[in-house]
Formats: structure tokens, sequence, C-alpha cells
């Protein structure tokens, strides 16, 4: 069984049920006395964020009423507020795409509000707890990657606002994601940085941070340390009482014990477990406990009493239908039956644990491909909506001009005389701009058609014919797979300015992958990158991959021998230095043995990066250059180097 980290889902604060009746009560009273517009939109926002832990219904409703008021009264601040509401609620109901749709609408609202409505610390902290809901989305959905990108847009102005207590929900947040990743320091860096914060402020939640941190220490076999955290954690949760936190935290601590095989604390802390979830009727906590006592009683050999914890957990799952735990009960049940010596019935549990194995697995296939299509549908329309609010902006930019411009000829003579050349250069600076945006529109596309070409795509489907007559289906699925993956991540990266340097080499690694299936491991390759680069620095996509393509194409294939290519990323002087190596035939025997169609190929490519890396240098006014040079001596190739000089970017800019 894994320890199970537990986040913040939504900036989660627990509240007894009381206290919860008693606020909403006070806040429907004083909604029945208010008199403003604006305050009965203020109320209705506020009961709406209180059901969000008891009536998700009832959030959704009181979310849309002071959405419709708050539009009607043109509110911006109540608007933007109700968004996120409704999209809160929309999570817990589970419709993420309806979810995703109201973040994107807050947030555009909250960008849009005027200094005059709202001051900047209010509008921050709505934009910032919208990129946290976004965040919580995608980690449902366990696109983590994702979610960490949103995280950390939202830590990052929670730190700008000194708004310590919802950093630190942030923090828990990002380490919960990287934990989920396997990167677990990282993890623990994140989990560190928010206890310290709610040490500080006495935060009711702490127990279940020093809960998280525990787990992680007890994966990584620091028994000491995991154990004085689950301690601590015990005692705040405690001095805060939160019946599911408690119960997770009997089923971790009872882990930890029977590894170190106090059996006896064990069991007492899993029957803990037992009351603590039954008080709130948390099914999923209790068959979660009840699969831990059947692995217990099974190897303590007390078969009865493990199949009985068995069956309660397959119960309890499939009344709520979580198909993991179904999985895991039907093993257990399987291996005890084995035990027992009854080989008909392991049998028929286990045929059962394999049906819902290829269930989950098919789930899993259509759950992601159903959350790819909803995630670009949600990047197009934030998009859209990016380009919606700089249409407003410039509209309004525009109004205010023209309005001022009125007032000034109004009182001139040459009143139609300067409004003729008024028009005149607005129109040749618009005329300008448009070019400018044709000519850099141009640009992308050609770089996007070099990174995938028809040629390439012709001879890809035409090994992936030869695969299938030669090799079987296997080849021919796995060449089809990873081909699929290049497309869908160079179409997805294409029309982003900036991505984080580890999606590029993972596109990178994805398409040399799919060059050595091609041309039958003709060549090998290695990508490193120095520790020095974090994680949030970016660079341009589709900016390295046609060197790697003249490396393979015009290099490593015409040799006789076993090629070998190598990228390398490290820092220099504030700049992002690649370098990509290869031991090929060189650059001058490669013009010889090439025609010139091949040749023309290979210089517009280089043109297109050559016009790219100027407008980053006139962009960032830093240099952006690059350099290729062959390596050997005048008898002799080594092959060729490609050293590329970029400005250091960071995802954020």
């Amino acid at each position: 069984m894994k320890l199970k980290l537990l986040l913040y889902i939504l900036f989660f604060v627990p509240v007894i049920v009381f206290s919860q009746t008693t606020v909403l009560d006070s806040l429907k009273g004083q909604l029945e006395k208010a008199v403003t517009t604006s305050e009965k939109v203020r109320l209705y926002n506020d009961i709406s964020n209180e059901l969000k832990y008891s009536d998700p219904n009832q959030m959704l409703d009181f979310g849309n009423k002071a959405l419709e008021l708050s539009q009607r009264t043109s509110n911006a601040l109540g608007e933007g507020n109700a968004y996120l509401n409704i999209g809160t609620a929309y999570i817990i109901l589970g419709n993420y795409e309806k979810a995703l749709d109201h973040f994107v609408w807050a947030k555009t609202i909250f960008e849009g509000i005027e200094p005059a409505e709202a001051t900047n610390e209010v509008v921050g902290q709505g934009i910032a707890r919208t990129y946290g809901s976004m965040g919580i989305v995608f980690s449902e959905q366990s696109n983590y990657a994702k979610a960490l990108e949103y995280y950390l847009k939202s830590a990052t102005i929670y730190e700008e606002l000194q708004d310590e207590n919802q950093s630190s929900k942030i923090y828990n947040n990002i380490g919960v994601a990287y934990k989920s990743q396997s990167l677990d320091e990282k993890a623990l860096t994140y989990f560190l940085k928010s206890l310290e914060i709610q040490e500080k402020l006495k935060n009711p939640n702490i127990g279940i941070t020093q809960t998280n941190i525990a787990n992680i220490y007890f994966k990584q076999q620091q028994l000491d340390q995991a154990f004085a955290y689950y301690t601590d954690a015990k005692k705040s949760i405690d001095t805060s009482p939160n019946p599911r936190a408690l119960g997770e935290w009997y089923n971790n601590i009872g882990a930890y014990y029977n590894s170190r095989n106090y059996k006896d604390l064990a069991l007492e802390n899993w029957e803990k477990a037992i009351v603590a979830f039954e008080s709130i009727n948390d099914k999923f906590g209790l068959a979660d406990t009840y699969l831990y006592l059947g692995q217990f009683y099974l190897q303590d050999l007390k078969e009865t009493k493990a199949l009985r914890m068995a069956n309660n957990a397959l119960r309890l799952s499939k009344e709520i239908n979580v198909l993991e735990q179904q999985l895991n009960a039907e093993k257990l049940l399987s291996d005890i039956y084995e035990k027992s010596g009854k080989t008909t019935l392991a049998l028929n549990h286990y045929k059962f644990y394999t049906a819902i194995k290829d269930s989950l697995l098919r789930e899993n296939d259509i759950r992601k491909s159903v959350e790819a299509s909803m995630n670009y549908e949600f990047e197009k329309k934030e998009l859209i909506q990016k380009e919606e609010n700089k249409k407003r902006e410039l509209l309004l930019k525009e109004e205010a001009k023209s309005s001022r411009m009125k007032l000034i000829f109004g009182a001139l003579i040459g009143l139609l005389l300067v409004g003729i050349g008024f028009l005149i250069y607005n129109r040749n600076h618009l005329k300008k701009t448009l070019t400018l945006q044709k000519e850099l529109a141009e640009y992308e596309q050609k770089a996007l058609h070099l990174q995938m070409n028809p040629h390439f795509v012709f001879n890809c489907l035409g090994s992936i014919s030869s695969f299938i007559v030669q090799n079987g289906t296997d080849s021919a699925i796995k060449y089809l797979s990873k081909f699929s993956k290049l497309m869908r991540l160079t179409l997805e990266y294409s029309k982003e300015s900036l991505i984080p340097i580890d999606k590029e080499i993972e596109s990178l690694e994805n398409y040399l992958q799919l060059e050595q299936l091609r041309f039958n491991d003709k060549f090998s390759f290695s990508i490193s990158k120095s520790n020095d680069i974090e994680d949030d620095v970016a660079l341009p996509p589709l900016l390295i991959q046609p060197f790697i393509e003249n490396a393979i194409i015009h290099g490593v294939i015409p040799k006789k021998e076993k090629g070998a290519i190598t990228i390398d990323f490290s820092l220099k002087d504030e700049s992002l230095i690649c370098i990509i190596l290869d031991d090929g035939i060189g650059i001058n025997t490669s013009k010889l043995n090439k025609e010139n169609s091949v040749l023309a190929h290979k210089s517009m490519a280089l043109d297109i990066i050559r016009k790219r890396l100027e407008m980053i240098t006139a962009s960032t006014s830093k240099k952006a250059t690059i350099e290729i040079e062959e390596l050997g001596d005048d008898t002799k190739s080594k092959g060729t180097r490609v050293t590329l000089q970029l400005p250091l970017r960071y995802v954020n800019e």
C-alpha cells in the first residue's frame, strides 16, 4: 500500500460542521438585510465559498446568483470571484472542463479590473487564487507538469504580495505535485518551506504538512526522522481536529510500525483509523484501512481475519466505485485463498483482479485521451481570451487617445487638416504593425514546416509499413506511438514563444528515438543538462531540432560505422549554451554528396533560424548566436559541432 500525501484542495482550512453552520446562518441573515447590490454580490460570493465543503450544488447556485447580479451591475470584482466559486464547485462535482472555462474567465476579469475598482493586492489575490485552482484541476487529472506550471505562477504572486498563509498552502501543493512524479527531494524542499511558515503562523493545517514530510522520510527509510514528524503531526491534528487527516495519520503510522515489526502498535493504530473514518462515513479511507489490515493478517498467517478484512475492503470499494481499491482487494483475496490451499477460489479472484486491471488500463487510456483533448481546448480558449484582452486594451487606449485628440483639436482652426494627418499616421502605423506580425507568423510557420516536413512524415509512414511486414505489429505500434507523440508535442509547442527546457529535451528525446527506430539503431545519442540550469529556464521551441536532423541525415547516416550524437545544455555568462556534436562525415564531404535540392532545404532552415536569432537579439537586447564548425583537420573529418548561444530566459517572461 502506498502512503498517501494530502493536498490542500481549493486552499482548504478545516472547520467543524457546527462552526460552518453558524457562519452560514450569519451570512444569510446579513443577506436578508442587505440594501446595496454590491453588498448582495459580496454576500452571495461569501456564502458560495463557505458551502464548498458541505454542498457543492448550493455553492454553484449562490455563485450563479452572484455572477448574474454582478454582471447586471458591472461589478467586475464580484464577477471574478463568482467565476472562481463556480469553477471550484465544478471541480468538486468532477466537471473539470467547465471548471477550467470559469477559471479562464475569472482570470480575464481580474486582469481587466481598473485601479479605481480594487487595489492591486485584491486583484493579485484573485489572479493567484485562479492559478492555484487551475493547478488543482490538473493535479486531479494527474497532469502534474501542468499543475506545477500554475502552482508556481500562483506562488510567485503570493510571494510578491507577502501573503505567507496562502504561500504555505501552495508550497504544500507543489510538494505533492513533485512527490507524485517521484521527485522526492524537490517535494521535501517545498514541504519544509510550507512547514516553516505554518509554524510561524500557528496554522491549523500544520499536521497535514508534517504527515507529508514524515511519509517522504519513511519512503527514504530515514525512520527516526519519519517518526519525529509523525509524532509532531499527531500533536498538531489533536490541537485542530480533522477526522480525515486523523484517519490518514493512523493509517500511515500503522504502516510505519508494521515496517519496524511493532505488530501490536500497527494493529492498534489501524483500528483507531477505522473509528476516525467511521465518524465521518469516509468509505474511501475505511477501504484503505481494511486493505492494510488484510495484508497484516495474511503476513501473520491469520487467514480468517485477513479474509474478513479483504471482503470489507472489496465491499466498500464497490459501494464508492473505486477501481484501484477493488483491484487491491481482489489481489489480496486471491493471495489469501492461495495460502489457504483453496486454489479454485484463488483463481476466481485472480481473474477478477486481472479483469479490473485491464479495465483500469482501458479507462486510463480513455481518460488520457479526453484530458489531452480538454487541455488542448483549454489552452486554445486561454489563447483566444488573451487575444481578446489585447484587443480590448488597444481599443480602450485608442478611445482615450481619440477623446484627447478631439479636445485638443477642437480649439484649433486646422482641425480638419490635423485630423487627416493623424488618420494617415494611424493607418501607416497599423499597416507597419500588421506587416511585422505577418512576417513573424510566416517565419514561425516555416520553422514548423521544417520541423515536420512532408518528406519526414512520408518516410516515417513508409517505415511503419515496413515494420508491419518485416517485424510485426508490435514494432509498428511502437514506432507509430512515438511518431504520434512527436507530432502532438511539435504542434503543442509551436504556438508558444517560450517552453521549459525539460519540455524541449523531452521532445528531442522522442524525435531521436524515432529516428533510431527508423534507421535501425544506426547511431546512438545522449542528452545532458547542467545541474546549474533551473527548472523554469526556457527557450524558443523548434530551434534545435533542425540541427539534429542535419546531424543524422547529413552526418552519421552516410557513415559506414555506427555514429553518435550528443546534445549538451549548460550556462555561461547569463547565456544558455546548447552544443550539438556528431562524429559524422563532416560538412565538406556532405556538401559533395548532396544534390542541390537538399542543400536548398538546409539553407532555408539556417536562414530561418538566423532570422529568429536576430529577432531574439532585438527583443531581449542580449546576444543570440550560432556557430557551425567542422572537427578534425584538412585530411580527415571527425564530425561537426554546432554551438547555439541564447539569452537566459524563464517560463514566466
